[in-house]
């Protein structure tokens, strides 16, 4: 089994339980006599400020790292390669302008939310503690992944970060956490806490060592590297932009804004199982990538680009049908607050778009990764300049809650169509197949066989019953129409360790 597709398949597994944990401390948070819609929304809000702020804080260091580490890494012994070093500086720098910013703008949003959404008013600063912990996690964990140690890093923010959620809620529920004030406080130093575990570990295994010496290779390249930052980071930062803003919007401009974000995030959360795939696909993809790109090495790049669209798209297609079918029926089985009924049609739009996006492979990290990374900036302009206004007006004039889900859904439709006509003018790589096709369609088929047979059938039964003839049907279509190129290796695998079938 090939080292990405092993790295893939263990971290995916890794997000799944994961989101297993994050479903856990979504029911604790919306069932019925929990928190309440604003509550919950708060820590949605905390996710996308904190986002913000990482966006502005790492002034391209993310990009830095994925592009040169090669570099460093076949011209430096460990002890002089001074990218990590130079990468959390910059970052740290970066982050005290975005507490500078913080101060001199709290009367702007103070006026933008304080009647819509007071609370985020209430606990502003606390978004800070929560960023920072965001910004330096990201940056350890790019370079995690350079050392083929995405496995961890996924644990980490996937499972030790929602434990830790968990736990609060626990003893919130308890009484030891006697109200959502101290909750609140504490939750927003959770991130920092699992960027100090990552840290820790990176130093005591001798990972990393930190040197502030400037080396060869950061003279050598450093006019490339401030070419490369400064462009990428504008693109990564729209592009951040561009995901978050939504939630923002909803707190802004709605009345009893965030007991809708509460809603959306409820539906953002659901839609992110669809996408559970996606972080062990780029996490253990973007090594291989950065030094095929160093080696001219297309035809590698190019079983990437298609093994991670149909793999993403098998999974996404899979999820969004399951749960879309048994939407409602969990909302009212698992006595979710009766208003949470409110996001199905957010899920829908949300996770449209999830499938959109993951179908289309890793064409942001082949970009990244290349020469012509320039072209991250501009998509991300096109990207934010189209989803500002449309999630704006239709969220303030047309749709409410569900308008931000229906912008982003065009928006990224055609973000994602830009770039799949970049890779293929420029480099003739594109990542479909008539499999795409196939695959799509057995979607459809089987949701639709599904749903017809068990339109009747509600509660617990229903949706076992949807769920396991989905299942069934779906995994029969995928092997036998052979639509993913890594199932039949995995499945050997899986029979060798089971002792069913001898290794050759």
């Amino acid at each position: 089994m090939s080292q990405i597709r092993k790295q893939s398949i263990v971290s995916s597994l890794v997000v799944y339980i994961g989101f297993a944990i994050g479903f856990l401390n979504t029911y604790l948070f919306t069932r019925e006599g929990g928190f309440t819609q604003a509550e919950y929304g708060l820590t949605g809000i905390f996710m996308a400020i904190a986002n913000i702020m990482y966006s502005f804080a790492n002034l391209g260091m993310v990009a830095y790292i994925y592009k040169f580490y090669p570099y460093y890494n076949d011209n430096l012994p460990k002890k002089k390669n001074d990218m990590l070093s130079w990468a959390l500086l910059v970052s740290l720098v970066g982050f005290c302008l975005v507490i500078i910013a913080g101060i001199l703008f709290k009367d702007l949003v103070i006026r933008k939310y304080g009647t819509n959404s007071p609370d985020l008013v209430k606990y502003y600063y606390y978004v800070f503690p929560f960023g920072l912990g965001l910004t330096l996690f990201t940056i350890l964990e790019a370079y995690a992944w350079q050392l083929k140690k995405s496995v961890l890093t996924n644990f980490l923010r996937e499972i030790q970060f929602r434990l830790l959620t968990t736990l609060l809620i626990v003893l919130s529920f308890t009484g030891i956490i006697a109200s959502f004030d101290l909750f609140i406080k504490i939750y927003s130093f959770t991130f920092l806490a699992v960027a100090i575990i990552l840290f820790g570990y990176l130093v005591f295994t001798k990972h990393i060592s930190l040197s502030f010496s400037v080396s060869k290779v950061s003279k050598k390249f450093f006019k490339k590297i401030i070419s490369l930052i400064s462009f990428v980071y504008g693109g990564s930062l729209v592009f951040t932009i561009s995901m978050v803003i939504d939630t923002i919007i909803i707190a802004a401009v709605l009345p009893d804004g965030l007991a809708l974000a509460g809603v959306y995030t409820l539906a953002q959360n659901i839609a992110s199982l669809i996408q559970a795939p996606q972080r062990g696909v780029i996490s253990s993809s973007l090594g291989a990538l950065s030094k095929a790109w160093k080696d001219k090495d297309m035809p590698k790049i190019n079983r990437i680009y298609h093994s991670s669209s149909i793999n993403q798209l098998i999974f996404s297609v899979a999820m969004f049908a399951l749960i879309w079918l048994n939407f409602d029926d969990a909302v009212l089985n698992f006595h979710l607050q009766h208003r949470y009924l409110e996001a199905a049609w957010v899920f829908f739009f949300i996770g449209m778009m999830r499938i959109v996006d993951m179908g289309t492979g890793v064409n942001s990290q082949i970009i990244g990764t290349s020469t012509l990374w320039r072209f991250d900036f501009i998509t991300g302009i096109i990207l934010l300049s189209l989803t500002l206004p449309l999630n704006y007006i239709l969220t303030k004039y047309y749709y409410g809650v569900i308008g931000p889900a229906i912008a982003n859904l065009i928006t990224f439709t055609i973000y994602n169509s830009i770039r799949y006509w970049f890779l293929y003018k420029k480099f003739n790589l594109q990542p479909f197949t008539i499999k795409t096709v196939y695959t799509i369609l057995l979607g459809i088929a089987t949701f639709y066989c599904c749903f017809f047979l068990f339109r009747n059938m509600h509660g617990f039964v229903g949706m076992i019953a949807r769920s396991v003839l989905f299942i069934i049907i779906y995994a029969a279509g995928t092997k036998l129409l052979e639509l993913s190129p890594d199932l039949k290796p995995v499945w050997q695998t899986f029979q060798k360790k089971l002792g069913i079938k001898k290794g050759d």
